[in-house]
């Protein structure tokens, strides 16, 4: 990605985040409520911390003007058990402070990804179709983390060291109020690069959380294709490819080391030039008696410990605008619209009766439709195969059974109810789906037979599910049986252990409607004869819905749609739509010619 697309990226997103920087933070402070008792020991802790520094600077006033000026014996022995106390009441308030932010953070970084997990969930096909799924994982794993840690460092700002710069500065005014005030030269100079650094930070942070989606993009991609990455050769050009995200990673953060890096000496400068006039001043006051020599030492050790907080809060910054950038992107993707789900019909056991009305469906920014004027009758029972060339509108029919997508125009009943009517849990639960395109999980074959609702059934029922499949034969020759662990998408099974499997997991649901995207294509011809037949059994009983790319498969349908252009050009079973000598039967000597040839 160039530097202009990733700017413009920027700018894009800088034009969708709405929310101030005070509104975000306190969006985010939301999530931190639920845990209100842990916040309250961080912030007591804290309270502690901050009321204990200036107490150091004035054990030195009493050790020099007591001790070393006096002579005051009881001082010489009080003063360093009292800093021994101290440091150990700070040592211990500090701890506990670390340990309850830690456990907020942790906290909260789990309950956003998992809100945000959850929210992904909920989210429409339509949402997926048009954000890249290793954004998203970056999203979830990265940025979140990015956010809390914003939250939790801006609450210890908040809390510690802003307590203790107003604690030093209470005890810095009770000790010599006129060089106190001169302190105050420097803070709105200070707070002007500040602000001007944080809107830099801010856009930077911007740009990066960006980029890192790009980057975990190109990493998923190459990494998930890395046979086809082998066979084309093209290790070259994914490592170049890699090599420019990575590469305009680095560029990102070293802009950002490089405004961070001025901002401290800037700060610095800006504040030598009230720390040398404090100098002056009180040289011309211990000239003239008005201060002590203990006065002035702890005056100064209090000074140099506001430094610290100070500079804290200066550098915090950073922090907050990478934790608040990422916060945009986060926020973002949870003020989603979830899924619509609008029914209040429970659909119950379906008979497997589907009607298309007069159904069109378009995508958004597409200039043609992808269905048009579908009407059709699918009785409950019935075989339908669905044949086309590809973009004829075969997927997008099958789409609509289960509502990934709501028909433009039209209505689509199943047992003559409209599909809206029907809660989106109780519709899906009646339809079953095997494509030629497996999904299976890394984890145990019998977690990918029993998935989802099925995932308490016994071992009896999945055993009887993968033998109807046709898989249990390799199953039980495998040590671990039902608890072999399958690596990811089924990687350690062959392609028909694969689509097994997955047949398997249709028997197991037994819902009364099943959409099949031809299962054996990719088959080699003993495999093929066991999915078919595993396929067999699964379709008794059930409307099913096949969409063929072999016509060889479906000579047995009861009938067949022909598609073009998102419209029905043909129904009826095989011999008749041979002998009809129209778009079937061109289509089937096509087929039939080259697989001879």
């Amino acid at each position: 990605m160039s530097k202009r697309q990733l700017r413009f990226a920027a700018r894009t997103l800088k034009r969708k985040g709405t929310m101030s920087s005070k509104a975000l933070y306190l969006r985010l402070l939301k999530y931190a409520r639920p845990h209100w008792k842990v916040l309250l020991a961080a912030v007591v802790a804290n309270a502690i911390t901050a009321a204990l520094e200036p107490v150091l600077p004035a054990l030195f006033k009493q050790m020099l003007d007591e001790g070393f000026v006096a002579k005051n014996q009881a001082w010489l022995v009080w003063v360093p058990l009292g800093i021994i106390g101290i440091l150990l009441l700070r040592g211990l308030a500090g701890f506990a402070s670390s340990y309850a932010i830690a456990w907020i953070d942790t906290r909260l970084v789990q309950d956003l990804r998992e809100a945000m997990h959850k929210k992904l969930l909920s989210l429409p096909v339509t949402y997926f179709d048009n954000v890249s799924s290793s954004q998203l994982t970056a999203h979830v794993a990265f940025n979140v983390g990015q956010v809390m840690r914003a939250t939790t460092t801006g609450l210890t700002a908040l809390t510690k060291d802003t307590l203790t710069i107003i604690a030093l500065m209470g005890y810095l005014l009770w000790t010599n109020w006129q060089l106190t005030l001169i302190i105050f030269i420097a803070f709105p100079p200070i707070i002007f690069v500040v602000r001007k650094v944080g809107k830099r930070l801010r856009d930077l942070s911007r740009a990066a959380q960006i980029n890192v989606s790009l980057l975990t993009e190109a990493l998923s991609e190459s990494l998930s294709a890395h046979r086809l990455v082998r066979i084309f050769d093209a290790q070259p050009y994914e490592i170049e490819r890699f090599h420019g995200r990575a590469n305009m990673a680095r560029k990102l953060e070293m802009k950002r080391v490089i405004a961070l890096g001025a901002n401290t000496p800037v700060v610095e400068i800006l504040a030598a030039v009230p720390l040398a006039i404090i100098f002056y001043v009180a040289m011309h006051q211990a000239i003239s008696d008005q201060t002590t020599v203990g006065g002035f030492v702890s005056f100064f050790i209090a000074m140099m410990l506001l430094f610290s907080p100070l500079k804290r809060l200066t550098t915090l910054n950073d922090v907050l605008q990478r934790g608040l950038a990422a916060a945009e992107v986060v926020f973002e993707v949870l003020d989603e619209i979830p899924e619509a789900d609008h029914g209040t019909r429970t659909a119950g056991k379906l008979s497997g009766d589907i009607r298309f009305e007069h159904v069109s469906l378009a995508y958004p920014g597409k200039p043609q439709p992808a269905l048009a004027d579908i009407d059709l009758h699918i009785q409950p029972g019935e075989t339908l195969a669905l044949v086309g060339g590809s973009g004829a509108g075969k997927t997008s029919m099958v789409s609509l059974l289960p509502r990934f997508y709501a028909p433009s125009a039209g209505r689509l009943l199943f047992d003559g109810v409209p599909v809206e009517d029907y809660t989106l849990a109780s519709l899906r639960a009646n339809i079953a789906s095997v494509s030629q395109e497996i999904v299976l999980f890394n984890d145990t074959l019998r977690n990918n037979i029993a998935y989802g609702a099925k995932r308490g059934a016994s071992d009896e029922e999945i055993r009887k599910a993968a033998e109807a499949a046709h898989a249990w034969e390799f199953i039980q020759r495998l040590p671990e049986g039902l608890d072999s662990l399958i690596g990811e998408n089924g990687v350690k099974l062959s392609g028909g252990q694969r689509q097994r499997l997955a047949i398997a997991r249709a028997i197991l649901k037994d819902a009364p409607i099943l959409i099949l995207d031809e299962a054996t294509s990719a088959l080699d011809t003993e495999s093929e004869r066991h999915v078919q037949a595993a396929l067999e059994n699964l379709m008794q009983g059930r409307t099913t819905i096949v969409i063929a790319h072999r016509l060889s498969t479906i000579v047995k349908a009861d009938r067949i749609v022909v598609m073009e252009h998102g419209c029905i050009v043909e129904i009826g079973k095989h011999d008749d739509l041979l002998a009809l000598d129209g778009r079937y039967a061109q289509l089937y000597r096509m087929q039939f010619s080259s697989s001879h040839a």
